[in-house]
This record gives C-alpha cells, structure tokens and sequence, in this order.
C-alpha cells in the first residue's frame, strides 16, 4: 500500500481535511497485515466510541458530583472530547480502508453493560479502555507492512496517550504520567481485555483467555490478588503471577497462590497467569506468550498519587483497577462532618487519616478559639484570688497546651508527605507556635 506523492498525510488523520482534499491512495491491494491490523483498530476505536457515548448518554450531571468530581462539567467536557477523537479515528479508518479495496468491520456489537452501573465504575474502566488503546497500537506497529500507514497509526497512539494521562488525572488517585515507558500488548493480548465487550463479529484475531481479578476494594502495594478465569485448571501448584509494565525489561513472576502486589509498581500493570515460571519480556515482539494460561487483565496500582487529581475531585481516592471498574475510595470533603472524622481518629490514636487542605484549616481555626477560650477560662478561674500575675500565667499555660494538643490534631490527621509538592504536607509547629498545612497557616 503507498499513498500517491501528492496526497499529505494530514489527509489520513484529519477528517477536515480528508473532507476537503478527499484521500487517494494509489490504487492497489494493501498487504493481508495492513488490512488487518486498520480492520483491528477500527473495531477497537468502534468500541470506545460506543463506551463514551453510551456512558455520556446514561449519566447526568447529579451522577458526576455523587460520584466526587468537583465539578460536573470538568469530567463530561473531557468525555466528550475524548468521544469526538474516537469517533474521527474510526471514521478515518473505515475511509482508508475503503480506498484499499477492504471492508470494515461493521457487524460488531458492544454490551458495556457491567462497566456503565455508576460513574466511578465507568470511569475506572475508561482508564483501562484508553490504557488498552495505547498498548493496542504500540503493540501492532511492527506488523505493519507500509511506512506511511504506520505513521499515520502513530498519531492516533499519540492522542490516545493523551486521552489516557487526563483519565489518570480525572481518577483523583493516579499519577498523570506514571512510567517513563508505555506497554504493549499482541493483538490477542488486547482481545483477552477488550473481547469481553465485543460480538457478533469476527475480529480476525485469537483471543487469549480472558481473566477477572476478583479482589473488592482497592488493589494497592501487599494486596493479595485473586483471579477467575475458565482457563485456570484446578491444579494450581504449578502456575504463576506475572504482572508487567512499561519500566520493566521482564515480568515480575510469584507463585499463583502468592500473588502479592510487589512495592515500586505504579500505574497500569499488565497481570498474566502462566504454566511456568519464565518470566514474560516487556518487548512484545520478543516476548514469549505459549505458556499464558490467561490474561492479561489490565490494573492500575495507584502509590503515587498527585496532586492534580485533587484538583477534578472534591477528595482524595484509591481506585483499584480491573477491566470490571471496582474501586475503593477514601474521600475528603471540606464539609464540617470530615473534619470532626479527622480530629476523632487522630485524638484515638488508632489511626491516620488524609484530609484536605481547608480540612486542616478548619481544624486550625477550632484549635485556635479553643486554645483562646481555654485560656480565658483558666484566667477567670485564677482571677478570684486577685494575683493577676497568676491569673496571666494560668491563661498562658492552658492556652499552650491547648495549641499544642490541637497542632497534634492536625498532625496526626494529615498524611505526612516528603515529596516536594506532595499531596499533604504538614509543617510545623515553628517557634511562634503556628504550623502550615499546604500553605494554610495556623
């Protein structure tokens, strides 16, 4: 397949453009990978439209703030940006691959039916969908015979890298960016995640077995996963866990019965279970997949949570991450019933919580009127014995304590973070006994 000399390549990938200059491609058979690999990511780039359009369809604006965005309007605009791209991407393909002489793949059905039953499960599974979507085209770029079609496929990975750092951000818990490198996946390895979602039609490719993590909850570093999948014997003494990710050269591999989350992975991780113990290559070209069993199933571990995601959520949240959407969160409101949670579990000794910075502020504020008022009490008591000295110095001790306690408060209740412009930030008491908490002093 070559696109004739005079033909820009902005025609391929800019339906303004391909509607004005019209595409012509030199008229000849593409090559049985080229037609496959258009056909594959049309399906793929189908799917994602219907997901956000069914998704954008379903919920309303009250959906969005139950389910902790800020703002309503800051999730869905980004949603229907993202569903524009998508369905520009499919119609791009389909026009290509007519001009080739190939059909479409236009049989195809979509049930989103167990990702679309509220909007935290729509939206974790949006990060998986777009995820898969990078590694999708990453992962089929060396099977495509033509040059000038392989660039234009690589704008499209390019946005839907973009589509996939601003779900991150949108989650309230993950890292914008969270690996220096993207994975990617086989075709068949994109069906065991995708496949679930899609019938009715012949892709052209295998799929892998597909696996479900089973955890409830948040999946994060020490969590012990479980897995169900038909693919798994009965006899698991001789299987593994693999998890992969961009960073890595290989795969970290546990015994299937100890399939722990390992410290140092952040972001999406590919998770396999395999017959043997060899580890799986990160590059997808070299990497070995005959003994999957099943998988992978795509997860985000979210250990490095930024600041920015605060800024689309009106608190902070751990997402856990399968294909299925089930996440877990721990939310902080600026409401006044956050902050009384806060100040009990930090005066209980039991535990530390994660508050917002106006959380802490108010907390602050508390502390200083107490800390005032108990130092007038203690004055008013001292005062019948008319040593006024003693009346001042009575004020000033209960006061101090009483600061003192309330700095502890404050301490205790807020997440302690060294990272230069961490998400919660204690510092203080300094000599003249305030304390700043992200900024807001005492």
């Amino acid at each position: 397949m070559r696109f004739a000399s005079s033909v820009s390549i902005l025609a391929l990938v800019a339906p303004a453009l391909v509607s004005a200059v019209p595409l012509r491609l030199t008229r000849r058979a593409a090559s049985a990978a080229d037609t496959l690999v258009l056909q594959f990511a049309d399906v793929l780039e189908q799917l994602e439209t219907q997901f956000y359009t069914q998704a954008l369809a379903k919920f309303q604006e009250s959906d969005f703030t139950t389910a902790g965005f800020s703002a309503a309007q800051v999730p869905i605009q980004q949603f229907s940006t993202i569903v524009t791209d998508e369905k520009t991407h499919a119609t791009t393909l389909e026009k290509s691959l007519s001009d080739l002489g190939a059909s479409p793949i236009s049989n195809c059905k979509f049930d989103f039916s167990s990702a679309l039953t509220d909007v935290k499960t729509m939206a974790a599974t949006a990060r998986v969908v777009e995820n898969v979507g990078v590694a999708a085209y990453l992962g089929a770029a060396h099977l495509v015979d033509d040059g000038t079609l392989l660039t234009a496929a690589a704008s499209i990975l390019t946005v839907e890298a973009r589509h996939q750092s601003i779900l991150n951000v949108l989650s309230g818990s993950g890292t914008a960016i969270p690996n220096a490198f993207d994975l990617a996946l086989s075709p068949s390895e994109v069906l065991a995640i995708a496949g679930p979602f899609i019938s009715g039609c012949d892709v052209g490719v295998s799929a892998n077995p597909p696996l479900t993590i089973t955890n409830t909850g948040a999946v994060t570093t020490g969590t012990s996963l479980t897995f169900k999948s038909d693919a798994i014997p009965s006899d698991t003494s001789k299987l593994s866990c693999q998890m992969l990710t961009g960073d890595m050269s290989f795969s970290v591999t546990l015994p299937f019965s100890q399939c722990t989350v390992p410290s140092g992975i952040n972001g999406p991780v590919a998770i396999y279970i395999t017959n043997d113990t060899q580890p799986l290559l990160a590059n997808v070209v070299e990497r070995a997949t005959v003994n999957v069993v099943a998988g992978p199933q795509m997860a985000f571990i979210d250990t490095d949570p930024q600041m920015l995601g605060s800024l689309a959520t009106s608190g902070s949240s751990s997402s856990s991450s399968s294909s299925s959407g089930s996440s877990g969160s721990a939310s902080s409101s600026s409401g006044s019933s956050s902050t009384a949670a806060a100040a009990a579990s930090a005066t209980s000794g039991t535990s530390t919580t994660t508050i917002s910075p106006a959380d802490a502020s108010s907390l602050m504020s508390s502390a200083s009127a107490q800390a005032t008022a108990t130092g007038a009490a203690a004055a008013a008591a001292a005062a019948p014995t008319g040593n006024a000295g003693a009346a001042a110095a009575a004020a000033s001790q209960a006061s101090a304590v009483s600061a003192a306690a309330a700095q502890s408060t404050v301490a205790a209740a807020v997440v302690q973070d060294s990272t230069p412009g961490g998400r919660n930030s204690y510092t203080g008491p300094s000599p003249d006994g305030h304390m700043t908490v992200n900024g807001f002093a005492s």
